[in-house]
Parts: structure tokens; sequence; C-alpha cells
């Protein structure tokens, strides 16, 4: 008996996600072995979100993640991704070689994430704001799921946790195959061809520009944020910092179900601003809290932890909804592309200067949620129907 589509997908996401920070929850290990910085660590992050780039812009520009099923490139790109992550588990021998699998694990991940969103959509287009909640939970889950390895293994070498993933992602290119694509977003006849660059006519939509501005912003916070967790844990706290990691990244899997279930009354944008409110809070306090109790440092860090991701599935949903059907795989993955190299310039100005400012780089990611929400206003300004 198969699981009905969702939660199957879900777990896909989850086991096929696991991919993106795998060498991250390494970090101690690779500093020690290769000698690296945490600006290291930061480009071994940003080789990922680089390929990733190239990859959903190929994806969007071409045209191609609506001309092929979204289950057949979701299985042979995970399964890419498995390779390359465990080429650069069991043949990387530097940061050279790291940096070019890490950069087609990237690659791999643009079939994944963006064409698993559309899969939701195909499946259960009228629950899209909640069923991506949980899409984007198992994402945050995925990546949060190499620190928890980590801290439960007995003994195994970096090598042994990152391998996981890669067994992982194979189980959900199988999960995903079995699948298939859902009964909607079919092309329908009449529906304008798929010329090269017709993604691009989606800017001219209000409603997209207006959710995919405030995605940008919150874009700017969200993965700097998930970079420097290690960081962050290990300067509050002395002691092993993949356990507390695992849980300040996990959490962002319950601020986004619960506000996929906000949603179905409140809205996709209200859960979102609300979100992007709270997680810039978090960045505004968190410098003003060094000494503070440990108990109260780790209180700010789940509660971030859980809002810096809640809003992303409702972004998703509101450009899902405001962009022709037959480009919203497309147009999801140009989303991604523009979003994705956003946190390039974050992840890699926060590694450099942490050695130098440590908690006060909560402040550089502050600009992102504050620009997201007013980019956001049009959908979200009281008044405005739900």
């Amino acid at each position: 008996m198969r699981l009905p589509a969702l939660p199957l997908i879900v777990v896909a996401q989850l086991f096929g996600t696991s991919l993106w920070f795998s060498a991250n929850s390494a970090g101690d290990d690779l500093m020690r072995a290769w000698g690296l910085l945490p600006a290291d660590l930061g480009q071994l992050t940003n080789a990922v979100q680089l390929g990733f780039i190239v990859g959903t812009l190929t994806f969007s520009l071409s045209g191609l993640a609506d001309r092929f099923p979204a289950s057949r490139i979701f299985a042979i790109c995970a399964l890419l991704g498995a390779a390359a992550n465990a080429g650069f588990a069991l043949l990387a021998d530097g940061m050279g070689s790291a940096l070019a699998f890490r950069f087609a694990v990237g690659l791999a991940l643009a079939g994944v994430y963006p064409l698993g969103m559309k899969l939701v959509v195909s499946w259960v287009p009228e629950q899209a704001g909640h069923a991506l909640a949980w899409l984007v939970g198992m994402l945050t889950l995925g990546t949060a799921l190499p620190h928890g390895v980590r801290f439960l293994d007995a003994g195994w070498s970096w090598q042994a946790t990152v391998l996981v993933s890669s067994g992982l992602a194979v189980l959900a290119a199988g999960l995903i195959a079995s699948l298939g694509d859902g009964p909607h977003l079919a092309r329908k006849a009449g529906a304008p061809p798929l010329r090269l660059g017709r993604v691009l006519y989606a800017l001219a939509e209000p409603r997209f520009r207006a959710s995919a501005l405030g995605y940008f912003g919150h874009q700017w916070e969200l993965y700097a944020f998930w970079t420097l967790v290690p960081l962050l844990v290990g300067a509050a706290r002395p002691g092993p910092v993949s356990g507390p990691a695992f849980a300040v990244i996990g959490i962002g899997a319950l601020g986004c179900v619960l506000g996929g279930y906000v949603s179905r009354k409140a809205g996709s944008a209200r859960v979102a601003a609300v979100a992007l409110a709270i997680s810039a809070t978090c960045c505004a306090l968190y410098p003003f809290l060094k000494g503070a109790p440990e108990w109260l440092l780790a209180a700010v860090m789940l509660v971030w932890g859980a809002s810096v991701v809640a809003d992303s599935p409702h972004f998703s949903a509101l450009s899902a909804r405001a962009c022709p059907p037959e480009i919203v795989g497309s147009a999801l993955a140009f989303q991604n592309a523009i979003g994705f190299a956003i946190t390039m310039g974050s992840i890699a100005l926060t590694t450099r200067v942490w050695p130098d400012i440590h908690e006060q780089v909560a402040w550089i990611l502050l600009p992102g949620p504050v620009l997201g929400l007013i980019a956001l206003w049009p959908l979200w300004k009281p008044g405005r129907p739900l």
C-alpha cells in the first residue's frame, strides 16, 4: 500500500535535501584535517548555492522544469546529487576537489527542491500554502539532519556521516519515481509555447513581484543564519555543537508546519509577514544578549530558528498562485535562483567578518527580513481580503 502523495513527497524532500548541508556537519573535522577557517566553510556552502543557482536558472529560463515530468527530473537529480555527495566524502582531499563536488551537489539539488514544490502543487493545489509548509519543513529538517546524525554517531568518521545523506537521497529518488506527477498543472490546449525566457513575463504580475521580493529579503537572512548556527552555538556554550545546532535548525520544521496550519485562516501573506517580523526582532536583539544566561540565549536561538524559515513556503505558495499554471515550475525555479544568489553574498560576508565581530553578525542579517516585510506589504496590508 502506497502512502498518499503529500506524505510521500514530504519524506522524499527530507531525504533529498539532507545533501545540502552534509559538509557543514563535518565542519570541525574538516577545519582540523584540512586547516580550514570559518570563511572556508562558507565557501563550501556557497559552492552548493552556486551550483543550485546555475541549475535553477537552466531549468527556468529553458523551460525544462515544465517540459518533462517533475517526478522524473526529481528522481534523476536526487541520484546525481547522491553520487556527487559520495564523491565529496570518498574522493575529496582538499578545498579544490571539495568545492567541485559541492558545486555538483548544488546543481543536482536544483532538480529536487523546486521540482518537489511543483509536485506538491500538481497533487494538492487547493492546499498549496499548508502543503508547501510541510515540504519546506522537511527541507529544514533535512538541513539539520546531518548535524543530528553527527551528534548521534558512535565514533563514525565524518565521511560516514556525509554518506548517510547519499543513501537517503537514493531512497528519495525511488519514492518519487514510484509516485509520478499529479493530475493538476497539466498543459492546457492552446497554452502559449514554452519559449526560452518566457518565465520572465511572470515579473510583470504585481503579486508575483511582491512575493518574489519578499522572498529575496528572507533569503538574505536564512542560509547565512543556518551556516552560522554552529559558530553561534560554539560562542554561546562550551562543548560539542552538533546537538544544539540540530535543535536550532530543526525547530524550523515545526515553525513551518505551525505556519501552514495558521495560513488556512490567516492567509499565506500574513503568516509570512509575522515570521519576518519575529526573525527581524531576533536579529536586532541577539547581539545585546552577549554574556546572558545560557538558557536565555538558547531560547532566543530556538525562536529565531523557528521563525527564520516559517515564511519560506508561503512565498512559494503566493508566487505559484500569481503566475500562469503552465510555467509554475519555471517560475519557482527562477525565484529560487535569484534568492539563492543573494544567499551567496550574505554567507560570504558573514563568515568572513565572524572572527572580528562574532554575535554582532546578526545585524548584518537584519536588513533582509526588514526589506522583505516592506516588499510584501501589498499582499498582507490590513483590509486586504484573505
